[in-house]
């Protein structure tokens, strides 16, 4: 089967334009590789997007799921490794099959961020963490690290701050950069805690993490933290290198696209995460979506009455 656009990534964008797309009568294919409604499943609440005054992320995520499935749209697991292209149509090589597409809306998203220090891969799962809705019972009366100073961050704090016996807010800038709403929310808690100027150099633990080493960068000095667990919240990492045939990356990884969405290769858009841009929330992912997907479904008209 051919369809009319391709989607790949189920967050906020990809959903988004998938919804856009099938009410404009278009048939739509949506490729996620990991997780049905991207990375805002993982927060522990939504209280900035219109309409919602309060909204885990799970949820969030699992309502669009639903209203793109009700809207018609397919939906398959599997992770993109190639994109190639002929003079009729796009074709994305997935690990578990092969999809064809007049139109590719590039909606990816991006990673979490590793710390970069020895061991870290080695403890994820044993002490390392990304995700304190995930894995923050775990750690139920004990203590626990946030690295980062972002929403993400502070959002995980707050999270964990009713499940820890302690938690330590590690920032490497001398001041938090996420809302001020968060922060003082945390500041009014007895049991968090904040290191700014800090970073992360080493983790200690045999089969399991007991603690970090942290560095003072203006003193150049270092202290020992006896913990349980460290959540790592210190933002995204585009996956972008396999459309890069097609794509202009930025210095950091990050597709080239004006607010319009659209790539020079014609019928190709970014949305999302994925794409450069100043600002990253639900909201802008949800508009570059609806953007994309206009625009897609634009493309496909023009090819059709081609054709």
């Amino acid at each position: 089967m051919v369809y009319d656009v391709i989607i790949i990534g189920a967050g906020p964008a990809g959903l988004t334009a998938g919804i856009y797309c099938r009410r404009a009568g278009k048939s739509v294919l949506i490729l996620e590789k990991e997780t049905f409604g991207g990375q805002i499943t993982h927060s522990p609440k939504i209280e900035n997007y219109p309409g919602t005054l309060e909204m885990s992320g799970s949820d969030f995520g699992e309502k669009m799921v639903d209203q793109a499935l009700r809207l018609g749209c397919d939906i398959e697991l599997d992770r993109v490794t190639a994109l190639l292209r002929d003079p009729e149509r796009f074709r994305l090589i997935g690990e578990a099959s092969v999809y064809d597409g007049i139109s590719v809306i590039i909606a990816a998203g991006s990673k979490h961020r590793m710390l970069g220090v020895p061991r870290e891969e080695e403890l994820t799962g044993r002490g390392i963490c990304y995700c304190a809705v995930c894995d923050g019972a775990f750690y139920q009366g004990k203590k626990a690290v946030v690295v980062g100073g972002g929403n993400s961050a502070l959002q995980e704090a707050v999270f964990l701050k009713d499940i820890c016996a302690e938690v330590t807010l590690v920032q490497n800038l001398e001041y938090f950069t996420g809302e001020k709403q968060l922060l003082s929310l945390l500041k009014k808690s007895q049991n968090v805690r904040f290191m700014t100027g800090c970073v992360v150099t080493s983790l200690t633990g045999e089969n399991a993490l007991d603690g970090v080493v942290i560095r003072h960068t203006a003193e150049n000095t270092e202290e020992k933290l006896d913990t349980d667990a460290v959540f790592v919240a210190i933002g995204q990492v585009p996956e972008n290198d396999v459309f890069e045939p097609f794509v202009t990356l930025d210095p950091y990884g990050y597709i080239q696209a004006d607010e319009t969405c659209a790539l020079s290769e014609k019928g190709l858009f970014a949305a999302g995460d994925c794409r450069s841009k100043h600002v990253r929330q639900i909201v802008t992912a949800a508009a570059d979506g609806a953007q994309a997907a206009i625009g897609a479904c634009r493309y496909v008209d023009q090819i059709k009455n081609v054709q």
